[in-house]
């Protein structure tokens, strides 16, 4: 089938469910029949994998009836009806049975796809205290490998060996435990995911009692971190036997910690949770992550033990949509929660960052030019916290606006607002004089009144305001303190060496734009500093982003950033997704183009402007990809291989060479821009 631009299957997703069906104690073929409904939803639906409870055939809660061969046969008899049905489905179905093999019975995971019988899984930890009686029903799984089992008419693997692998699916490749293995301290999908597996299903039944549902939780989230994997859970729901017992039907989808679903609680009808797990991503991320693989040699190479299960699952390639969340905003959470501990940290990480290098420096005095934009009203503000963090006055920052061709009188005064509210030492350079000196020392037109204002125009300011923080850093025992973002070292829009791009020390390198300018929100909303100071800080973020090196044009218009490098919202979204995971552009667009389509879907962060909710389409998501591809890999690297200090603020927000990222100044796009060309319509 030809593969869609719009596919999930084309970008390396994986759609799963986690089901809580309706059970009836001791009643397979109820079971059996609710299990094949929800199977032909999920089919529907377009999932790829549909994960149900532990002993979801037979019901969990049965007790002694477990050892009953009337229900045994019976529970075989509809496994080989689930099967048989299974041809016309999509899913693979992982379902909870009782099994007989060599006069045992074993608790396990029964996977079924496309009529075949896959392989069958036994639990490995029994619970065997408190409400739990397992061991008197069932023999543990442990060690049990290299083994088959009679089953439904098929012979198939059983062990606790078995990883599934689609053949036709890349990265689509999962393991399966039950329930208590996941609260053992070394759990079976521990040695699944060294093995390769990418998604660990759970089996549960797992009672409810008060906390427990955190716990689960707390467990999904932590093994779907550690082993680098997505994680699905399914505990039993209603219609189990509450003799003794409870249940909530908790069923959770997590993918590197991060919950993409989960059902309601207590539910009275059947339900499951569907998202799409980026399998490739997933992948990727193990590729990064050395500690990874010595755990596999540690482990002495589990994938040499267990037996990799290939099956053939015919993906469709249709666009089904994209159920998972995405964040228009990767380095700013939309949750109100999250990004205020965010923004809490990255303020804090880096007035402790510039702290110590003002005490390893043993320097009193830092110089820093204030714009009135963006940029250098943050690495202001968090200048002033770290001189009041070390008991410095603030009037030793040394603040100056330096005025050029094109400087806004609104700028030029919020600039002098902010340093008089924070309560710094100000100061005012105009470099216009300079600047035509040194424009006419040059033979520049400009200096002979021609409107020329090229690379050399507007570098000469960018120059001369470097160059004179870096003298007065000399004059007044200090340094310079930068305050180009990350945003722009990725683009490479800053002037190298006597320019934007070099400083002593940075404190704004690991953050993007559109970070900044949330963390500016939040000093001002949570009041770091006095009202005064908070004022001007919201008014800075309803300033134009713009260099201002060159003056307005006929109507009026100043020079803008985004209209030349594109809007910063879209390409920090590229740049986290390309150089923090390693996507394909064409993966990187269909995500772009989930994320921006639509500007009233999806969550937008706190206190985000309704005016600025914008939205893209296809084509300017590709256009601005191809800038960005072509400024990032080809003709700016060598601005990054000599950044100066700084600390790093966010995961995939760095791009020292000494830190997160490493790669040629001579390099060429050719390979990224012909990807994007070939797969994006």
């Amino acid at each position: 089938m030809t593969k869609s631009f719009y596919a999930i299957h084309t970008h390396g997703f994986v759609r799963v469910a986690a089901c809580t069906p309706r059970v009836a104690v001791g009643d397979p073929g109820f079971n059996a029949a609710e299990t094949l409904r929800m199977a032909k939803e999920g089919d529907a639906a377009g999932c790829d994998l549909m994960l149900f409870p532990e002993l979801g055939i037979s019901a969990y809660a049965i007790d002694d009836l477990h050892l009953q061969d009337a229900l045994l046969d019976r529970v075989e008899a509809e496994i080989a009806v689930l099967a048989e049905a299974s041809e016309k489905l999509a899913p693979v179905l992982v379902v909870g049975a009782p099994v007989r093999r060599n006069g045992r019975l074993y608790n396990c995971a029964v996977i079924i796809a496309r009529g075949r019988i896959l392989g069958v899984v036994p639990k490995s930890f029994l619970p065997n205290y408190r409400e739990y009686y397992e061991k008197r029903w069932f023999a543990s799984g442990q060690g049990l490998e290299g083994l088959d089992v009679d089953i439904a008419h098929q012979t198939t693997p059983f062990g606790t060996d078995l990883v599934f692998e689609a053949r036709d699916l890349r990265d689509f490749i999962f393991h399966a435990e039950i329930c208590e293995d996941f609260w053992a301290p070394n759990p079976p999908s521990t040695q699944g995911a060294l093995a390769g597996a990418l998604i660990l299903c759970n089996l549960s039944a797992s009672n409810i009692v008060v906390g427990k549902a955190d716990e689960r939780a707390l467990l999904c989230a932590s093994q779907s971190t550690r082993c680098q994997a997505a994680y699905l859970y399914s505990a039993a729901g209603p219609g189990e036997s509450t003799t003794d017992l409870a249940w909530d039907g908790q069923a959770s989808i997590h993918e590197l910690g991060r919950e993409l679903a989960c059902t309601d609680r207590f539910p009275t009808e059947a339900q499951m949770a569907v998202a799409d797990i980026d399998v490739e991503k997933l992948r990727l991320e193990r590729m990064r992550t050395p500690t990874f693989n010595d755990a596999a040699i540690a482990a002495g190479h589990p994938e040499r033990r267990f037996r990799r299960v290939r099956f053939d699952h015919k993906p469709h390639f249709k666009d089904v949509g994209l159920r998972r969340p995405i964040d228009r905003f990767p380095f700013v959470p939309d949750d109100p929660a999250r990004l205020d501990r965010d923004c809490y940290e990255a303020f804090n990480i880096q007035v402790a960052g510039l702290a110590k290098r003002l005490e390893a420096t043993k320097s009193r005095h830092i110089t820093i030019g204030v714009s009135g934009g963006l940029d250098s009203t943050h690495a202001l503000i968090v200048a002033a916290k770290a001189f009041d963090r070390l008991g410095l006055p603030r009037a030793n920052i040394l603040a100056f606006t330096m005025p050029g061709f094109a400087t806004s009188e609104g700028t030029k005064a919020n600039a002098w607002a902010l340093m008089k509210a924070i309560g710094v030492t100000a100061e005012e350079i105009d470099i216009r004089p300079a600047a035509k000196q040194l424009l006419k020392d040059l033979g520049h037109p400009f200096a002979k009144g021609e409107p020329v204002y090229d690379v050399t125009f507007e570098n000469v300011q960018a120059g001369l305001r470097t160059d004179y923080l870096f003298r007065l850093a000399n004059q007044r025992n200090g340094f310079v303190l930068g305050t180009g973002d990350l945003s722009e070292l990725a683009l490479g829009w800053c002037t190298y060496g006597v320019g934007d791009q070099m400083s002593h020390y940075n404190v704004n390198a690991s953050l993007a734009k559109t970070l900044i300018q949330h963390l500016i929100r939040w000093v001002a909303k949570t009041g770091q500093f006095d009202a005064a100071a908070s004022e001007v800080l919201l008014s800075v973020l309803d300033t134009e982003i713009s260099p201002e090196l060159v003056p307005a044009d006929a109507t009026g218009a100043i020079q803008s950033t985004q209209a030349r490098i594109g809007p910063y919202e879209l390409q920090d979204f590229n740049l986290y997704w390309i150089t923090r995971y390693g996507l394909r552009p064409s993966k990187v667009a269909f995500l772009a183009w989930h994320a921006w389509k639509d500007a009233g879907a999806g969550h937008w962060p706190p206190h985000f402007p309704e005016e600025a909710r914008n939205a893209y389409d296809l084509a300017a998501i590709r256009k601005w990809l191809s800038l960005f591809l072509f400024r990032f890999f080809e003709i700016s690297q060598f601005k990054r291989s000599a950044m100066p200090n700084g600390p790093k603020v966010v995961s995939g927000g760095n791009l020292s060479p000494r830190g997160d990222w490493r790669a040629p100044s001579d390099g060429t796009a050719r390979v990224w821009i012909e990807e994007l060309e070939a797969n994006v319509p």
